[in-house]
């Protein structure tokens, strides 16, 4: 692509880059020059534009990006995503419903590197999103680039977006307590509020005394896809009464602890290929905590090791919780 100031007599078909005002009106950037235009340009005293020319090989801005679109999610129906038309070469790419974003870092990373004129800018990885929102955009920065840089880029982005909707449709919560009368309705609203987000229905409360006998056999009995647990006093080791329960349940836990503040005092494990969440008090709060990262991948079927854990420290200082007893700084 050749760009800057060219003669009138060449200017047929080029692009002009700058807005130029007319005696009667204006001609946008972005316009691709026609023989009326350039009689008007002609007429308005002008011998030259400040334009972009297409060169053998070259690809159009909206082209470019609706191909690198189409690369980066070759079956939309499939990926649960939506591409938007292109326009000044641009395509945005939104979620056809709620779920978290899959985004294949290195692809992007990849594509990204080759062109400088080629981006594409995606939400954070197993970003949480809502029904129409916004997960992805193109953007070809320059009026066309080069087919060969094109196609590179599409080789590299090829399949490095899709949504996971939620796979576990029921969920119980389970709460204990340490006195009688204890209502659990805040943890219960709160959490019911979290899983509608991503279109999950939570059962109907269940409270049981803070002990593993009856926290067991509330865990046991659960024929739920998913189940969460928030005792009344936090969990303070692995063998604390909550992981202790579902292990007597006749579960495993996987993982205890996680670097996310707030959010430390959390574990999660499974019972019959169902995740188990241990969620930490600060679950109570609608506030943003380690545990949405948690239970926003296993309930959309995101498989979780610790050492996925151990990577959230970078970021996971998260906003503090008034409602905390204790607070990070007095």
């Amino acid at each position: 692509m050749k760009f800057g100031d060219i003669s009138l007599d060449a200017a047929l078909g080029s692009v002009l880059a700058h807005s130029v005002a007319l005696p009667k009106g204006r001609l946008k950037k972005g316009r691709v020059l026609s023989l009326d235009d350039i009689a008007t340009l002609r007429e308005a005293g002008l011998r030259s534009v400040t334009a972009a020319t297409l060169e053998p090989g070259d690809v159009g801005e909206d082209a470019a990006a609706e191909r690198l679109a189409a690369a980066l999610v070759p079956d939309a129906e499939r990926a649960g995503l939506r591409l938007g038309r292109a326009a000044t070469g641009r395509v945005n790419i939104h979620a056809q419903g709620s779920g978290i974003v899959e985004v294949i870092s290195d692809r992007i990373h990849a594509l990204n590197a080759l062109h400088p004129m080629i981006t594409v800018a995606t939400v954070p990885q197993w970003q949480r999103i809502d029904a129409g929102g916004m997960v992805a955009t193109v953007k070809i920065i320059a009026y066309a680039v080069p087919d060969a840089a094109l196609e590179a880029a599409c080789l590299a982005g090829q399949a490095a977006l899709r949504l996971r909707p939620a796979v576990c449709q029921t969920v119980d919560l389970i709460q204990t307590a340490l006195e009688p009368g204890e209502s659990g309705e805040k943890g219960q609203a709160v959490t019911g509020a979290r899983l509608a987000r991503l279109g999950v229905a939570l059962a109907p409360k269940q409270v049981v005394p803070h002990e593993c006998a009856p926290l067991a056999a509330a865990i046991r009995a659960s024929t739920a896809d998913a189940i969460l647990i928030l005792t009344a006093s936090a969990t303070s080791d692995l063998h604390d009464t909550a992981p202790e329960a579902l292990r007597q349940a006749g579960g495993t836990v996987t993982h205890f602890g996680m670097p996310v503040d707030p959010g430390n005092l959390l574990f999660f494990g499974e019972l019959d290929a169902r995740p188990v969440i241990g969620l930490p008090g600060c679950a109570r709060s609608p506030a943003l905590n380690g545990a949405d990262w948690v239970m926003e991948r296993l309930l959309c079927g995101v498989p979780l090791h610790p050492r996925d854990i151990a990577a959230m420290g970078v970021g996971g200082l998260l906003k503090e919780i008034p409602q905390r007893g204790r607070l990070r700084e007095a």
